[in-house]
């Protein structure tokens, strides 16, 4: 089989499973197959003939991904912002919307000297690495209930060379956050409700940690506990469900937040809110 033959059939394959991006994903997988070469490689070798061990590895891939495993998964890494995360099942891939959480929170850092942060729910680390990576004095606690999630945050704080400025903690949100303690609390908390779990992509619903999807009341869980944790003038940033914006919005406004707002994803869907906390 050849270059050009393996990624019409993977092509074919993936679409046949119902993958929207058939061509882009029979690509990745292929360059992977081929010792992580780069897609643009693949193009310039169109007619060359994959070894049997690269074309058995394909086949291999191309079955994991038909039967809706992540591709982030699959591929072993996922870039978010500016890094490259690993991914496995142990966390949640990190998504575009939630680079935009660190966008906001961010915001709210700007010109502090050494901003204290707390990270909950911090699966793969993203929001946290993020942070200090764009950031230069910012601190990070990140926490996580999950023990498996915080050995992958481990894994990629590790990796990307980012050492004293995250502290990695298990611990669960209802032992609280502390007091008096951060400027900002920001959380990409699970709000897929136990009713909604059967509407979501099969790659979400079926190989994605429940812990870290599914819960009912977690957002405003997160937000009451920051009441505490934060500092007089802090901020809360979170990520949220589509249709949740107005009900978060009357949550935070209940337990004393202001100067609300709240920011969309790039399709225009409200998923992300912040306020202040000036108690």
């Amino acid at each position: 089989m050849t270059v050009g033959e393996a990624l019409a059939h993977g092509t074919h394959v993936l679409a046949e499973a119902g993958i929207d991006t058939a061509r882009l994903e029979a690509e990745l997988l292929l360059a992977k197959a081929c010792d992580d070469c780069a897609r643009a490689l693949l193009y310039m070798e169109l007619r060359r003939d994959l070894s049997p061990e690269a074309e058995e590895g394909y086949e291999a891939l191309l079955v994991r991904r038909a039967r809706r495993e992540p591709l982030a998964y699959i591929l072993g890494h996922w870039g978010f912002r500016r890094l490259t995360l690993k991914t496995d099942k142990r966390a949640l891939i990190p998504r575009p919307e939630t680079e935009i959480v660190v966008e906001r929170a961010l915001e709210h850092l700007n010109g502090m000297g050494e901003p204290a942060v707390l990270d909950v729910g911090t699966g793969t680390g993203a929001i946290a690495l993020a942070i200090v990576d764009e950031h230069p004095r910012a601190r990070v606690t990140a926490i996580d209930a999950s023990e498996e999630a915080l050995a992958l945050a481990r894994e990629n704080l590790n990796l990307l060379g980012i050492n004293g400025r995250v502290r990695l903690v298990e611990h669960d949100l209802t032992e609280g956050l502390g007091r008096d303690e951060f400027d900002l609390v920001v959380s990409n908390p699970p709000y897929v409700e136990p009713e909604d779990i059967e509407t979501l992509q099969p790659e979400v619903r079926d190989w994605e940690p429940r812990i870290a999807l599914v819960a009912h009341g977690a957002t405003e869980a997160v937000a009451r506990a920051a009441t505490e944790a934060l500092r007089p003038g802090g901020w809360v940033v979170l990520e949220i469900a589509e249709n949740q914006a107005a009900n978060v919005a009357g949550v935070l406004r209940n337990l004393g937040y202001e100067h609300l707002r709240i920011s969309p994803d790039m399709a225009g869907r409200d998923r992300v809110i912040e306020a202040q906390w000036s108690r």
